[in-house]
């Protein structure tokens, strides 16, 4: 839109350069070409403003293939004015003096023209076409059809249109017919993935094999290797105890031949003690006897009152400890007999026989005893 300014009942235009300003007065053409820039009266001007740059026109629109399946074409044309003055007389593209706007909608004309257009191009192919054909090849189908369509109008250079691209963007089937055209691909692509975890767990399943064997035979070996360790270790264990045995054998022979020479020496050194304790016994028996012998000869010489002396000491040697002594009268005369004490005839010879029996006892006594000391010799 053009930008128009107001000073002292005089207006002031200034164009932009994509847009192509056409100035009439009285019928003249005052002004033409973009970007331009002027004065001018409001009551006795007449302006065009026609947009020479490229301009992008989306449609949309429904169409119908051979199977009777509705699709939904969307694309793009893209075109621009390429002769303002036969636009501008073709096509009401007047401003409003004052305020610069379209008196009318020329745009949305030249839309209506290229849409309506293009959609004929469009149903013409599709109408052909099946809707499978249309979803794969379609688009290219379309859009040259378009292109060539547009091109070939002669109602578009009559106008100052031209063409410079046609673009299809999609054509899309109703959402119930595309979910149902989905579902073939999705349950391919879904037997794809189960055909593919099918094989990867195949693929696993054989290593786990592979590895179960490996284990196996690992095991296998293993179970080999402890069987001949086991057997060596029998072998060790046998070949050891049969050199113990040996070693037992050599120390049990000179054990015995140790226990032989220690038994003949303790034999030997047994007989030569016994010799040797029964020759001292011999000679102990025979100084033992001498002595009893001399002893003997000693005593005889001795008469009845040092011997009963010797045998009262003797006795007294030999008895336990005596708290009191009773003597008796018999006792009491002999004592005195040996001090020398003399005593009346009758006592006197009654004491010598009992001197004489005393001296009988201590000489069986004495007997007795020479008897038990050759017994314990």
């Amino acid at each position: 839109m053009a930008d128009i300014t107001r000073r002292l009942g005089w207006r002031h235009l200034r164009g932009a350069p994509t847009a192509h300003i056409r100035h009439h007065r009285d019928g003249q053409l005052l002004h033409d070409g973009p970007g331009l820039s002027f004065w001018y009266r409001a009551l006795s001007a007449a302006l065009s403003e026609v947009p020479v740059d490229d301009r992008e026109l989306a449609m949309t629109f429904h169409a119908r293939t051979s199977d009777f399946q509705d699709v939904a074409v969307q694309a793009t044309v893209t075109y621009r004015v390429s002769d303002p003055a036969l636009a501008a007389a073709r096509l009401d593209f007047s401003v409003d003096p004052d305020t610069g706007v379209w008196r009318g909608a020329p745009l949305e004309q030249l839309g209506t023209l290229l849409t309506e257009t293009a959609q004929q191009h469009a149903l013409d192919v599709l109408a052909r076409t099946t809707l499978a054909s249309a979803l794969v090849d379609g688009v290219a189908a379309v859009r040259e059809r378009v292109a060539a369509g547009l091109a070939a109008e002669p109602r578009l250079p009559a106008t100052g249109i031209e063409v410079v691209a046609v673009r299809v963007v999609a054509l899309r089937p109703e959402p119930e017919v595309e979910r149902a055209l989905r579902t073939p691909a999705r349950e391919q692509i879904q037997q794809e993935a189960d055909r593919a975890t099918y094989e990867r767990r195949a693929v696993a399943v054989e290593r786990e094999r592979t590895i179960a064997e490996n284990e196996l035979a690992s095991q296998i070996e293993l179970a080999r290797r402890e069987e001949q360790l086991v057997e060596q270790r029998g072998t060790n264990a046998r070949r050891e105890a049969e050199e113990h045995a040996a070693a037992d054998a050599v120390r049990a022979g000179a054990e015995a031949a140790r226990s032989v020479k220690l038994a003949a020496a303790e034999a030997e050194r047994s007989v030569r003690l016994a010799r040797a304790e029964a020759e001292a016994a011999r000679e102990v028996g025979q100084a033992r006897a001498q002595a009893q012998a001399a002893w003997l000869a000693v005593h005889v010489e001795v008469d009845v009152a040092t011997l009963h002396a010797l045998t009262g000491t003797r006795l007294a040697e030999n008895l336990p400890s005596i708290d009191s002594l009773t003597v008796s009268p018999d006792v009491l005369t002999g004592l005195l007999a040996k001090l020398g004490m003399r005593a009346p005839d009758g006592n006197r010879d009654r004491g010598q026989d009992r001197d004489r029996d005393r001296g009988q006892d201590r000489d069986r006594d004495r007997g007795q005893d020479r008897d038990r000391d050759r017994d314990r010799t």
